[in-house]
Parts: structure tokens; C-alpha cells; sequence
């Protein structure tokens, strides 16, 4: 492509651009005459000039759809691609680069803020596609959405920095970028032959930019469609759709280490920028006001995994660990800060958990020391199931007092007047909840006496950890909808949470209560279980306004409303609950 420049190129620029040396560029410069494609002065022949006609890149697609949760604290208020590095966002650096290839159709894929790439259709003449299904759907389906059958394409991840610029206004071939540093998470290598295997034990570092020539992205689109009819490639990444059996169909193009950096998290930008305005944040100048310090001395910053209702992150300062959880989207909506607050001074001193460091009761965010080495209940286990109801019940038997009620079936019209204009997703929805409020008299009529009651008492909230002195203890996390309740709907919460079926269930019980659990609870319990299935139904139903979706989960909590209502109006004596026919 160099020699296709109307200025003078010395074989020295060839040997640095290319990486060979100066006796490999003379070769290949006389294998090119010899092939009828150089002139004796190394000018573009005819021949060539057709190759290069048909070798023309056609468009750029450029990947910006999805959340970017490695990047917490930062996400949650901006996208990966509208990161300013060096001065610059990434996503305006790869455009301004493609431009000035000559690339002037760029397609961008969008979903998660997708609004705050609006102005690049002003600013760069770009065309935006929305991916609605980004939460649940991986990049997979984005790069379908943008690929043609008829154009040769770039496909461009939005959070790749570039030292240099990588794109031509010609591509001879097909090909996939990794680097020349290894890596254990890659899936490929590059043999001799350029060719790219599929690996287990890690190998060249994936960069995920990629081109495809005409005939290759034809190819490439309809892999993807075959793939995407099986609902388990929803969450696949899109190189799955460039392979045959355990090898590509394209080339590599292994590039130097250094030159192409992926920016996954926050502290891959700020090692790249330190003075970069995108490591500024709400959660990180809280964490400098209450431990007193500047930016830089926040160390070591790791994204925890999400959990259904908040984002969190591990830190370090002065050589000690913590935690701040930062609250999800519409969480204002669906927990009560000052509450929350109220129930950590309730239980501080109790042991049932670590008192924080700091809670803010105005927006949820909150510092914890972290647990060394803790891990979450292991619902397989019974020795687990055994402490975590042993912790549960010296919990209840507390009998601690809060000032605020959690009322389920209060919550479940609450959540559902959360919908706004939308209707249920189930179409027996209206059936479905009578039935559950039908419940309710028996369950005012058999129900034990108040106390504070976890409410999340789910095993995903008993961290197992071990003390100084070599003992694994246990204590219980995320107390944000706790409140006044019979203290045995935490057995149920557990249950659903876990999705038990009904033997589980019953043994769960019989753990609590250590075998001596009278049939008039156990059918409290099932009223519970249905209630609380119809609650975290609706609640689900809500999230999905916001694009979060959680599978199976939500699925099976409609199901415990139906099939346990039934399991309890099987264990009713007539007329105790009355059945809606």
C-alpha cells in the first residue's frame, strides 16, 4: 500500500513499516516484478492496479453496545468508547483514523447509553444502530445487525486504543489482530502459516479488530445466523462466527505488544492516562473525602461480579482491602437508603455482619472491609445449608425492632404500579396474582410475631470466611430490604432464591427448625413462597424496563407463585383459602 503513494518510499520506510528486514524487502520488491505486479522502478503496474480496484474497504463497523461492567466505578455514568484518553475519546480517535483511510461509511453499534453517541452522527457523518437486546445478548448479535452480505468491513471493538493508525483504503486479504504477547485467557494462535488455531491453554493475545473482504463477511454473516438459532450463542463473542471447526477462516495479523491496548477497566485507563478526565468519578472522590486521600492512592481496583440490584468493587488503601457498592439502575426506586441505614445501626455489634465503614442514606453508596478468602453458601452442600439456617435462626431469635415494615404483598402492588403503561409479560398475570392474594387471610391468621427480618436472606448473602485464629464462621450481607416481617419468610426468600424444588424446600424447613416444624407453619411457609415469587416476579418484570434480564431466575419465581399457591391450597383444610376457580 506504501508503494501506491504518490511520494518517493525508500526500502528503509518499507523495512520499519512492514517489520522485515531491508534484505527480505529487496526480495520481495524483485518477487513482485517478477510477478508482473511492480514495474523495474517498483511502480504499480496495471496488474496491480486492478488487484488494489478490487481490494477497496468499503465501511468500518464499530462495536460500542454493551455495558462495560469491568469498568465500575466508571460505567455507570459513561460508555467504554466515550473514554478520553490521551485527550481524545476512543471512539473519535478510531473515526478520525478510519477518515483519514479514506473510510467514510462507519457504522456504529449502540445499546447501553446509547443517547451519548448521538452527536457523532453531526460531528462524523456516522450511521448508529440500536441493539435493544445488549443486556442479554453479546457482541454476537450486534455484529449481525450491522453486516451486509455485499460490503467488505472493518469491525472495530469501541475500547482499543491505537498508537498508530491501522486502517487502509485497501486490505489484500482477510484477517483477524492479535499480538505478538501471549496470553492465557486467548482462544487462538498463529502458526508459520498465519493461520489462527483454536487453543485451550491461551495463546496470542486477541486484539478484536478484524477485516473481512466481501466474500469472507458473506460467509462470516451466515455463520453468525446459524449460530444465533440456538439461544445458548446469544451470549457468545463474535469470533465464534469466524471459525471452522478449530481453525479461522481468515488470517492473523499479529501486531506489536503495546501498540493496540484494550481498555477493559479502570485501572488499564489509568495506566494508560493517568490525567485521564474519565477516572473521575462520583464513587472515587467519595472514597478520597472519607478516607482522606487523593486518587492515586486508591489502589488496585477490581470489578466484583454484579449482583441483581447494584454494581460493586474491590479497592486497596494503605495496604487494606474494601468493597463500595455502588446502586443499579432504578434502585432509587426500589429501596429505601434511610432505612437501610436504620437497620445497620439496629444490627451493628450483633455479629451478624461487618458494621460498614461508611453508608450514605441519601444514595446508597457504601464501604465495607473486605473478607479475605470469603466464599458464598454452597447450596449443594447440606453442612452449608445446616449453618446458614443455624445463623439464620440465632438471627431471628434476636428479635430485633426497626421502625419500617416489609410488607410483601404491599411490595408486589408497588412493584407492579413500577410498569407504568406496561402489562405483564404472563398473559395468566391477573389469575396468577389473585390466587396469591387469596393467601393472605390465612397467612394474617397463622403469621409469628415481628421482628427485623433479613428479607434477602438468600444464599449468595452468607459469606463463609475464615477468622485469625483458623475458624470458618459465617455472617450475612446486603441487609438493604430488610425490615418488620414474620422472620420465617427468610426460609422461603432462601428457597426461591436457591430455585428449590418442593423436596428442597421441605428439608430446608426441616433444617430450621430441626425436625420439629408443625404442619400449620409448613403451610405458611408454601403461602410465602408463593407471595415471594409473585414479589421478585414483578420485580423482574420492572428491571426489564431498564434492558436487565435475568433468565431462568425470573421464570422460576413466576413459577413459585402458581405451584406453590397450589402445594398450600393441597395442605388447607376447606375453606381456610379460598381457590380462584
Amino acid at each position: 500500500m506504501l508503494l501506491n503513494r504518490s511520494t518517493f518510499v525508500t526500502q528503509k520506510e518499507l523495512s520499519e513499516r512492514s517489520s522485515l528486514s531491508i534484505g527480505m524487502v529487496n526480495k520481495c520488491l524483485h518477487d513482485l516484478v517478477d510477478k508482473g505486479y511492480l514495474n523495474n522502478d517498483f511502480s504499480l503496474t496495471d496488474k496491480a492496479g486492478s488487484l488494489l480496484a478490487d481490494s477497496m474497504v468499503d465501511s468500518a463497523i464499530i462495536l460500542a453496545a454493551g455495558t462495560g461492567m469491568r469498568m465500575v466505578p466508571v460505567n455507570h455514568v459513561q460508555s467504554k468508547g466515550l473514554l478520553e484518553v490521551k485527550g481524545e475519546r476512543l471512539v473519535e480517535r478510531q473515526i478520525r483514523f478510519l477518515l483519514e483511510a479514506g473510510i467514510k461509511k462507519i457504522k456504529i453499534v449502540v445499546g447501553f447509553m446509547k443517547e451519548s453517541y448521538e452527536y457523532l452522527i453531526d460531528k462524523f457523518g456516522v450511521e448508529l444502530i440500536v441493539c435493544d437486546d445488549y443486556i442479554f445478548k453479546n457482541n454476537i448479535y450486534s455484529v449481525y445487525l450491522a453486516t451486509t452480505h455485499s460490503e467488505s468491513s472493518y469491525i472495530i471493538p469501541c475500547d482499543i486504543w491505537f498508537n498508530d493508525n491501522p486502517f487502509r483504503s485497501y486490505e489484500l486479504y482477510s484477517w483477524y489482530m492479535v499480538s505478538e504477547s501471549s496470553d492465557s485467557e486467548s482462544t487462538v494462535s498463529s502458526n508459520r502459516k498465519q493461520e489462527l488455531v483454536r487453543t485451550s491453554n491461551g495463546g496470542n493475545r486477541m486484539i478484536g479488530i478484524s477485516y473481512l473482504r466481501k466474500e469472507d463477511m458473506k460467509e462470516l454473516r451466515s455463520k453468525i445466523e446459524d449460530l444465533l438459532k440456538n439461544p445458548n450463542h446469544y451470549r457468545s463473542f463474535w469470533e465464534e462466527g469466524l471459525f471452522h471447526s478449530n481453525k479461522m477462516f481468515v488470517l492473523s495479523r499479529v501486531v506489536k505488544d503495546g501498540d493496540y491496548i484494550e481498555i477493559n477497566t479502570y485501572e488499564q485507563l489509568r495506566e494508560i492516562d493517568s490525567n485521564s478526565i474519565g477516572l473521575k468519578s462520583e464513587a472515587i472522590n467519595v472514597l478520597c473525602e472519607v478516607f482522606g486521600c487523593a486518587s492515586d492512592d486508591i489502589k488496585n481496583i477490581t470489578t466484583l461480579k454484579k449482583g441483581m440490584t447494584n454494581r460493586s468493587f474491590s479497592f486497596c488503601i494503605n495496604g487494606i482491602k474494601y468493597i463500595m457498592r455502588i446502586p443499579g439502575e432504578g434502585t432509587d426506586m426500589l429501596i429505601n437508603r434511610k432505612q437501610e441505614a436504620d437497620v445497620f445501626k439496629t444490627i451493628s455489634g450483633h455479629g451478624f455482619c461487618d458494621d460498614p465503614v461508611y453508608i450514605d442514606p441519601d444514595n446508597g453508596y457504601k464501604i465495607t472491609k473486605f473478607l479475605e478468602n470469603a466464599r458464598t453458601c454452597d447450596i449443594t452442600s447440606e453442612d452449608d445449608l445446616r449453618i446458614c439456617m443455624k445463623k439464620l435462626k440465632e438471627f431471628h431469635d434476636e428479635k430485633l425492632k426497626v421502625d419500617h415494615e416489609f410488607n410483601i404483598f404491599g411490595q408486589i402492588e408497588f412493584y407492579e404500579g413500577l410498569w407504568d403503561s406496561h402489562c405483564s409479560a404472563y398473559s395468566d398475570y391477573q389469575d396468577t396474582k389473585n390466587n396469591v392474594f387469596a393467601l393472605r387471610p390465612f397467612i394474617d391468621t397463622v403469621k409469628g410475631e415481628y421482628s427485623l427480618t433479613h428479607i434477602d436472606a438468600v444464599p449468595d448473602n452468607f459469606l463463609f470466611y475464615t477468622t485469625d485464629k483458623g475458624n470458618e464462621e459465617v455472617q450475612l450481607t446486603d441487609w438493604e430490604y430488610s425490615g418488620m416481617q414474620d422472620p420465617h419468610v427468610d426460609i422461603a426468600m432462601f428457597c426461591i432464591y436457591s430455585l428449590f424444588d418442593k423436596d428442597s424446600c421441605d428439608k430446608l424447613i426441616d433444617m430450621y427448625f430441626d425436625g420439629r416444624c408443625d404442619m400449620l407453619t409448613i403451610k405458611k411457609i408454601y403461602c410465602y413462597i408463593a407471595a415471594c415469587g409473585l414479589l421478585w416476579s414483578n420485580w423482574c418484570e420492572y428491571k426489564r424496563q431498564f434492558g436487565i434480564e435475568f433468565g431462568e431466575y425470573s421464570l422460576r419465581q413466576y413459577r413459585y407463585a402458581k405451584e406453590f399457591y397450589r402445594y398450600a391450597i393441597s395442605l388447607s383444610s376447606e375453606g381456610e383459602i379460598k381457590c380462584i376457580r
